[in-house]
């Protein structure tokens, strides 16, 4: 670490600079900046950001999360104090007290009449301040790409507003927001590897949950008919520009409706939040102009598939499978996550991607939890929503015939092979009393993220994303870190 000596320099002649408890900050700099009015007395507080001096006096300036203002400290205003202002470093937190002016090139400045220090940054910022380049580190230390790039900060900040967006959608339709299990005995609600961990208090298994889906589908049948979750989820699968092993996902449950209906609510919700973050319909994603007008393309899953590889819907799960297989040259099985890759695929080479589109027909070995159309019981009544060549939503009209689900229970764990072999009886003694007949839709909050905000990549809209561990460096490990974050940031 550095600015070891300097602090022990500044704890001797201006206290310990990590004391302070509290400091007076009524206003945020954005607040100050927007009510500007000069010879206002302001208290406010900040990272140093810039700074420069010219003999007895100098400009800086300091940053909270909502903007940055320039300030102006002279010796003859802070007598001996000047002193700690010739001391600090950029990234220090302080506290300054002061009267507003405009200086002769027309920038709102703060006279610094007192100034205390309020954290002290033992380390540099990046590069001086040049700015967090390297993508690595970038999401390895979050906390320097906020301070070193407004624009990553500006991306969590409209994240926080769509996610509070959704919730007041789906609240003003009246359903009830409501929490349910992350830790399950049973995996469940939908495919995927979970990661397994052990209670010791029960001596029992335990896993992440990889959906929600059982328990809110419970709730229907304790006659919460209109619910929803805004919940993490967790896959034990890798990681990718689109994929992430812990996840947000939105799922929603109605009563006494279809997925017709689910479709519809998608094309309301997704118009709602693109019209307040942009007043139009019509948005730039990596390149590409989409167009969020309803109403959206309907495209046949069993169509498509049809087309490419000659497969029937009749056709048993063995047999569609092995032509697809075949076709593709593909030595072993197809897991749901390369089926769902083959029809990202299959749709960009079809479909103009410059409008959202519901994939439907899909075959009924593929969802487990789906009801059967009615006059083609090979397919289900189901939608996935693809978005510029991304899945973001899935929805179902909901099974609740108890004997069927027990049905497609056990054959789905005859071919899955990433879940573990057990059968959530709770869930099916549930349906056995009886659930409404209902829609579920489950969309990832992520990829939406992504696709609103304009960002390539999931680990962009992900806070903390998961990353592969750094190796174990003996002695040095920080200092070894802190010369590859300083070489890899030059601009």
């Amino acid at each position: 670490m550095e600015n070891l000596d300097k602090l022990a320099r500044i704890s001797k002649a201006f206290g310990n600079p990590f004391a302070q408890t509290q400091w007076d900050k009524p206003l945020t700099i954005k607040e100050l900046l927007d009510e500007f009015k000069e010879e206002k007395e302001v208290s406010l507080a900040g990272r140093l950001i810039s700074k420069r001096e010219h003999g007895k006096s100098g400009f800086a300036h300091i940053q909270d999360h909502t903007a940055k203002i320039q300030l102006y400290a002279q010796k003859n205003n802070l007598g001996d104090n000047y002193g700690l202002y010739k001391e600090l470093d950029l990234g220090d937190i302080i506290g300054i007290k002061g009267k507003l002016f405009v200086t002769r090139t027309g920038e709102s400045t703060v006279l610094v009449s007192e100034i205390k220090l309020l954290s002290k940054a033992l380390r540099p910022l990046p590069e001086k301040w040049h700015g967090l380049k390297d993508v690595e580190i970038r999401y390895r230390r979050r906390y320097l790409d906020l301070i070193s790039n407004p624009s990553v900060k500006d991306v969590f900040i409209k994240r926080s507003q769509i996610v509070s967006s959704v919730r007041d959608f789906f609240q003003k339709l009246k359903f009830i927001e409501v929490e349910t299990p992350m830790l399950h005995q049973i995996a469940g609600g939908a495919a995927g590897r979970p990661f397994k961990t052990h209670h010791n208090a029960t001596d029992s298994d335990v896993y992440l949950r990889i959906a929600p889906e059982l328990y809110l589908k419970r709730l229907l049948v304790g006659g919460l008919e209109k619910n929803f979750e805004i919940n993490r989820s967790f896959r034990n699968e890798g990681v990718s520009t689109r994929h992430n092993p812990e996840f947000t996902m939105l799922e929603a449950y109605c009563a006494y409706e279809n997925f017709e209906y689910m479709m519809k609510l998608c094309e309301d919700l997704f118009t709602t939040l693109v019209g307040e973050l942009y007043g139009t319909l019509i948005i730039e994603y990596q390149g590409t102009k989409i167009d969020f007008t309803p109403p959206w393309q309907r495209i046949s899953f069993a169509d498509l598939f049809e087309k490419e590889f000659g497969i029937k819907a009749c056709d048993s799960q063995d047999i569609v499978l092995s032509k697809i297989s075949k076709k593709l040259n593909l030595a072993s099985g197809l897991s749901r996550t390369q089926i769902l890759n083959i029809t990202e695929e299959l749709i960009e080479k079809n479909f103009p991607s410059d409008k959202p589109a519901f994939i439907t027909d899909f075959f009924t070995w593929t969802s487990p939890l789906a009801k059967q159309k009615k006059d083609n019981p090979d397919l289900v009544e189901r939608f996935e929503l693809f978005i510029a060549g991304l899945e973001v939503a899935n929805a179902y009209s909901e099974l609740n015939d108890p004997i069927e689900q027990k049905k497609r229970f056990s054959k789905q764990l005859e071919v899955e092979e990433e879940l573990p072999k057990k059968i959530d009886n709770d869930f099916l003694l549930s349906l056995e009393h009886g659930m409404p007949p209902a829609t579920g839709l489950g969309i990832g909050i992520d990829r939406m993220v992504m696709i609103l905000l304009n960002q390539p990549s999931i680990r962009d809209v992900i806070l903390f994303p998961l990353l592969k561990p750094l190796p174990d460096e003996q002695g040095t490990d920080d200092d070894n870190k802190d010369k590859t974050l300083n070489q890899s940031t030059k601009s």
